[in-house]
């Protein structure tokens, strides 16, 4: 006799069709909890071969009736639209469901958001940043993993480094899209007389530019031009997916200098890539960098504290192998996908 499924525990919401960096984290995560419960997905958008897919209907149809422990399941909300989906099915089809929400946002809720928290069964958050804009805190802290097998060092960064071309020994990367709020004008303005003292480092700008943000890219442009070190400053714009972890892997700094971030993986993927790095204290990046260990973390929007850091950093070459090697051992103690699916199943089982 073949074996049955088994009864699917947890639910989890997928409403936009559009891919987005909540998708992106969903299906990552999905990845791993599929080893650990029996989750379906409700919403087609984006969904690999093998997972669960369920309707609306199909849910509320599926949710009608306990499981066969005697537990409710629950429904794991990622957006504001998902939590009305999950009350919709429970208060006007009846499912006997439990609602969890992850609340990431770090600003002052809309009244809906704040509403909608109120309807729910748990609240998880992502970071300590985001936990202080949710009345009474959020139920548990559970921070976004690293996919390590994919984010990793190099052999040789300075082999690695080489084989791009570019000049000097050393990169100074930043990624991501190329805009005012993810700060990169901080890393132009601190790295340019910087550049002047060090030969010995490139600074590459990898990420789109919308054509709203091409005057901001231009300004940067000309002000490098008149320093004349347009050759040291490499804008890559956007690159395939699978090429960003090979990139990383050669920085020998990644700067992450957002004015706001909701989580940012930039940092986390850097320090898995074996590489030191320069943060903001945006989104969860004061959480998850130690400073002075793994690299350095500065005040958002603080030009003279970022020349300041990036000034150490690029003074001690010979240390920043080390950092990075601590970065890692960070992210593969604390940050691991693995980990954050695992504390997922687990409290959403509790709940």
């Amino acid at each position: 006799m073949p074996a049955t499924e088994p009864p699917v525990e947890i639910i989890l919401g997928n409403s936009n069709p559009r891919f987005s960096g909540v998708t992106s984290t969903m299906l990552q995560v999905l990845h791993h909890q599929n080893k650990m419960a029996s989750v379906a997905v409700m919403g087609k958008h984006h969904l690999p071969d093998g997972v669960t897919c369920l309707s609306f209907l199909q849910t509320a149809k599926l949710c009608r009736n306990l499981l066969p422990s005697g537990s409710t399941r629950v429904f794991h909300a990622r957006r504001n639209d998902e939590v009305i989906q999950a009350l919709m099915l429970k208060h006007l089809f009846g499912a006997k469901i439990r609602i969890v929400f992850t609340a990431t946002s770090q600003r002052d809720h809309s009244w809906i958001t704040r509403f909608l928290i109120r309807q729910c069964d748990g609240i998880i958050t992502t970071c300590s940043g985001a936990n202080q804009y949710i009345a009474g805190g959020a139920d548990i802290v559970i921070p976004h993993g690293i996919d390590t097998s994919t984010y990793t060092p190099a052999e040789d960064k300075a082999q690695h480094w080489q084989t791009y071309g570019h000049p000097g020994k050393h990169g100074i990367g930043v990624f991501g899209r190329v805009r005012q709020q993810k700060g990169i004008d901080l890393l132009v303005h601190a790295a340019i007389p910087l550049l002047k003292k060090h030969n010995d480092f490139t600074v590459i700008i990898c990420g789109k530019t919308m054509p709203k943000d091409e005057a901001y890219v231009q300004g940067l442009q000309d002000e490098i031009e008149r320093h004349g070190l347009s050759e040291r400053f490499i804008f890559l714009g956007e690159q395939p997916f699978s090429e960003i972890p090979k990139l990383m892997r050669a920085m020998s700094i990644i700067a992450g200098l957002s004015r706001n971030e909701g989580y940012g993986l930039t940092i986390p993927e850097a320090m898995a890539s074996g590489t030191a790095v320069l943060a903001s204290e945006a989104g969860a990046w004061k959480d998850v960098v130690r400073e002075g260990v793994d690299g350095h973390v500065v005040p958002c929007d603080d030009l003279a504290a970022t020349t300041e850091k990036l000034a150490a950093l690029m003074a001690e070459p010979e240390h920043l192998a080390t950092m990075g090697k601590q970065g890692r051992e960070r992210i593969e103690n604390n940050y691991t996908i693995e980990a954050e699916a695992a504390a997922l199943c687990d409290f959403l089982k509790q709940v």
